[in-house]
């Protein structure tokens, strides 16, 4: 089957929809960790570039979330950040082999793919509302990059968000307007007349090279606390929704044109990525199902719209350099929350296969476990629940 790109409004639109997955926690750890953002964007860049170009399909690039937020929450060092993605990387690699990879498709069955996108899917949603109503947790005021807070007694995100709400259900399925392309240029417009313009004075445009890091970072670094803050909470989570969950769902959107994405393949490329990522001093990396859900719901079809935001992200990161996040900000926290939402959803409603019952007690284990704990802790107890729930004297 030959591998068609294309480079249209709908790819374009498409490329955005993960923008609120990705931009977040990006800017959180280039202002909390201490990231470099031109190596960071570069290596976002690069690898949506090469995945959309081996896969053919559109092929997300996130943040590892574990890693993400709880790096964020404790302030810790960009050393410890830059680590961990390093020590996913090679354990990625070691995982992909064969034998791990057929012990691992034998073990997690549909309900168990299907609780973790729904559990992703969900958390996707709640985090859509939160930077709506501005309590995310990386928000101090509803809207931190606009001069106007509140219209009346209503935080201006929330007005933001209604009205971009409105504005995708009438336009998602629109091909002329495509709901992806309009809602962020919208954004932008809202940001450039009643932004802060936070880091504008001192916007400077050239040609930025990131510097290379070097392994004697790591003598910085407690690996030990590394792995276990980090790299174990980690691990099942990417395991469950970026090779699993997002192995599925690329099969269940595109058909053959998936045959790339397999469980061994998905783990080579985020194992390579993220060792590269630490090169240029970037974040961990993975292939998240949820953004996969964001890309093909805003209308992404082929790998042309991984190469059209790789492209976007290396512009501005070989430009702009230190001063990316100046015109990132632009872009209001509500608008990102719009497409984590309809994202959400896109990627919560591929549990409609399902039609036994014990299937959906195992879903719903898996999303009621997340939720209290985090999705590595539910994806593991929803394997031990399908094995216990096969038996025929069991009923729920």
């Amino acid at each position: 089957m030959k591998i068609e790109y294309k480079f249209n409004r709908l790819e374009f639109a498409g490329s955005l929809g993960d923008l609120g997955t990705l931009l977040p926690l990006a800017i959180g750890m280039i202002l909390i960790n201490g990231l470099n953002p031109s190596g960071l964007f570069l290596a976002v860049g690069l690898f949506y570039i090469l995945s959309g170009v081996y896969y053919g399909i559109p092929v997300p690039v996130q943040p590892m979330k574990v890693i993400g937020a709880y790096a964020i929450a404790t302030a810790m060092s960009g050393q410890q950040v830059m680590a961990s993605g390093l020590i996913m990387g090679v354990l990625l690699l070691i995982i992909c082999n064969k034998g791990i990879m057929a012990f691992i498709s034998r073990h997690v069955l549909k309900p168990v793919i299907r609780g973790v996108q729904l559990s992703t899917g969900v958390l996707l949603l709640s985090g859509g509302i939160k930077f709506i109503t501005g309590v995310s947790g990386i928000q101090e005021v509803a809207e931190p990059y606009l001069t106007i807070q509140n219209l009346g007694p209503i935080p201006i995100g929330i007005i933001i968000g209604i009205i971009g709400g409105i504005l995708t259900l009438f336009l998602l399925d629109n091909k002329r307007f495509p709901a992806g392309l309009v809602i962020v240029a919208a954004g932008v417009i809202i940001g450039g007349l009643t932004g802060t313009y936070e880091g504008f004075d001192k916007l400077k445009l050239g040609i930025y090279v990131p510097e290379i890091i070097h392994l004697d970072i790591l003598k910085q670094v407690d690996l030990t606390f590394v792995l276990l803050a980090l790299v174990f909470p980690q691990l099942p989570m990417t395991i469950g929704n970026a090779v699993i969950a997002n192995a599925d769902l690329s099969k269940e959107y595109f058909g053959e044109a998936a045959k790339k994405v397999t469980l061994r393949s998905l783990c080579v490329s985020m194992g390579l990525a993220n060792i590269f990522s630490f090169i240029l001093g970037g974040m961990p990396m993975c292939h998240g199902a949820g953004g996969l859900a964001a890309h093909y719901r805003f209308g992404a079809r082929t790998g042309g719209s991984n190469v059209i935001i790789g492209m976007i992200f290396i512009v501005l990161a070989v430009f702009l350099g230190p001063h990316i996040l100046a015109v990132i900000c632009l872009i209001p926290m509500s608008v990102l929350g719009v497409l984590l939402v309809f994202a959400g959803g896109q990627l919560a409603l591929t549990i409609m296969d399902i039609k036994e019952r014990k299937d959906y007690f195992i879903m719903l284990m898996i999303l009621g476990i997340t939720l209290a704990s985090n999705l590595a802790v539910g994806f593991i107890a929803g394997i031990i629940i399908e094995r216990v729930l096969r038996s025929d004297r069991l009923s729920v």
